[in-house]
């Protein structure tokens, strides 16, 4: 959802960008103009992590085969179909009650068609500051005072430069200038040596070429690439603004390293030099120019008159800064990594899988089934980009409401009865009092609910995370969060889930797995019997989510299933059982 990846952006960008201020001017003293600018690097790395894939940051979520000795489930060869419960044959009538959700549809349109404009915008300004560059670089002439060109090479030499640059003049420049990411051009006005002495070109060499050294052409690209991404923000253009100024004061503070104290005004006269010729700097984005606003130019000034070479401890204490604010940076990975869209999709993983078409069951439905063969130990697979798409569990979730309810003794086996409450629902089953078996038969809401509420959100969440189910986000509320909310599960988790229930895997009591296995059991066929359960997502009266997830017995083997289907009305439980029963019917298992 593109309102996600917005939010996400928006708070950690100025999260980062404030904090990084923060840190600068309380610590202003503490670091050196290196690594004040160096700091800026770190809001790079945080406007990056939005953009990186969630499972990138994840390296638990991997399914592993379980060991089936040590399953504690019920054999499937040992199958008395005549001792089951089975429901009546209307099991397929789905009971749901819709929810309203404001339609985020519209404002995920407008976000998106905005921030598209924006780049739109800014990408043409940044490719006319692009042909700007390019006109002066066409009336740029190499230059041939031989003079000149020896102090070049020498200034190179003492900066520890060896690739070769273009250094030139040009008509269109006033400011002393470096740019090309390939090609790389020194370019100064024309008629330059009449009204610069040769120090003054000295010091503009050893200037511009400390930005070549520390790669400052490439830092431009990557500035300009963040800034059309995040034109949104303020304070993104705030902070690169700040990142250019400390930029050019690191660079004055490494060549004044490199010159003798009595140099140092002779260096800051070289750059006022500038100022009263270029009032309005053109500020070339893809350029680094010695001049710059008035202002930045009196603030570079007075960092040039108080300089002093760093000491150790300064660079200390520079690092140690940096590197704080580098954890503090990383910290934030699993902030984003659980707001982050993609923690909507399971990251699947099995060798023993087959992928297959069964689109003609599917018709008018965006969909997924997702079948396991115990003996075989295999996945069967319609849909591999939806097998693991999460969306809400919706009545599914019952089945795992009912066993935390019983483990919690909120219900036991013995007295699982509660008392209706009074409100009149529109499903005439649904106003009395249930037991689990009626309860998860005509799967009332107002049940599982109570359940929910009856039961501490903290052993709730405990249990979500003891057995996986899929994002295990609560954040919902109680007795809201499974429909249409915030909980999501995809179907080859739901798949696996069953199938670690059905052999009681996280160690629940046997007695109480047993008495939701016999809660879900839906019918019998041939020696083979079906369990089950529905589950149908309205919102704003749209059926818009259907599933029917469960598994079946027969003599020799169990198989497990999960349907979802999806479209804007009409896709609920119901029909994604008759698809289920075609499907498996068409295999032969039921």
């Amino acid at each position: 959802m593109f309102f996600t990846h917005f939010l996400i952006s928006f708070i950690v960008s100025s999260f980062t960008i404030a904090v990084i201020m923060i840190i600068k001017k309380v610590f202003q003293k503490q670091l050196s103009a290196k690594w004040q600018y160096n700091l800026w690097f770190l809001v790079l790395v945080a406007l990056t992590l939005p953009f990186i894939p969630n499972h990138l940051f994840n390296f638990g979520n991997y399914f592993t085969l379980l060991d089936l000795n040590q399953s504690n489930g019920t054999s499937s060869s040992n199958i008395s179909v005549s001792d089951h419960n089975l429901k009546n044959g209307n099991w397929m009538q789905d009971f749901t009650i819709s929810v309203n959700h404001p339609s985020l549809e519209s404002v995920n349109i407008i976000l998106a068609c905005t921030w598209i404009a924006g780049v739109l915008i800014l990408s043409v300004l940044f490719i006319n500051a692009w042909l700007k560059i390019k006109k002066i670089k066409d009336t740029t002439s190499l230059l041939k005072t031989k003079e000149v060109l020896i102090l070049f090479e020498q200034c190179k030499k003492r900066v520890g430069v060896s690739k070769k640059l273009m250094v030139g003049e040009s008509p269109l420049v006033k400011s002393p200038m470096m740019f090309g990411l390939f090609k790389t051009y020194v370019v100064l006005p024309i008629h330059f040596d009449k009204w610069l002495s040769m120090k003054d070109i000295e010091y503009i060499f050893l200037h511009e070429l400390n930005h070549y050294k520390h790669k400052d052409m490439a830092t431009n690209y990557l500035i300009v690439i963040y800034q059309i991404l995040y034109w949104f923000n303020p304070l993104v253009w705030i902070a690169f603004r700040k990142m250019r100024l400390d930029r050019e004061i690191a660079c004055d503070n490494a060549v004044l390293k490199s010159l003798d104290e009595c140099c140092y005004t002779e260096y800051g006269d070289a750059i006022i030099n500038f100022v009263d010729r270029v009032s309005l700097p053109k500020n070339l984005a893809l350029a680094n120019e010695l001049n710059g606003s008035k202002e930045q130019i009196k603030r570079r000034i007075e960092r040039i008159a108080s300089f002093t070479v760093e000491s150790k401890l300064l660079k200390i204490k520079s690092i140690a800064i940096f590197m704080l604010m580098g954890v503090f940076v990383a910290s934030q990975i699993p902030l984003v990594s659980v707001m982050a869209d993609d923690d909507n999709r399971y990251h699947f993983k099995s060798e023993r899988t087959v992928y297959e078409d069964l689109s003609r069951y599917f018709s008018k439905y965006e969909g997924s089934f997702v079948l396991y063969d115990l003996q075989a130990n295999k996945y069967s697979i319609y849909n591999k980009s939806n097998s693991t798409l999460r969306v809400s569990p919706d009545s599914t979730y019952k089945i795992y409401s009912a066993l935390f309810g019983l483990e919690k003794n909120i219900i036991t086996v013995d007295n699982s009865t509660m008392k209706w409450n009074g409100i009149r629902y529109p499903y005439n089953s649904w106003n009395a009092d249930q037991d689990l078996d009626s309860a998860m038969k005509n799967s009332v809401n107002w049940y599982f609910q109570s359940l929910d509420k009856k039961t501490n959100q903290s052993d709730i969440q405990f249990y979500l995370k003891s057995i996986g189910y899929g994002n295990q986000n609560l954040s919902g509320g109680p007795g809201q969060y499974w429909l249409e909310s915030s909980l999501k599960i995809s179907p080859i988790e739901q798949v696996q889930l069953l199938k670690a229930f059905y052999t009681n895997q996280h160690g629940f009591q046997d007695k109480n797995i047993q008495a939701v296995k016999d809660a879900i059991k839906l019918e019998s066929k041939d020696g083979s019997l079906l369990s089950g359960k529905t589950g149908t997502g309205t919102v704003n009266n749209k059926d818009t989510n259907g599933w029917f997830i469960g598994y079946v017995e027969t003599k020799e083997d169990t198989y497990f299933f999960a349907t979802n289907i999806q479209n804007e009305d009409n896709s609920n439980g119901s029909k994604a059982a008759e698809i289920t029963l075609s499907i498996l019917r068409n295999k032969g298992i039921y």
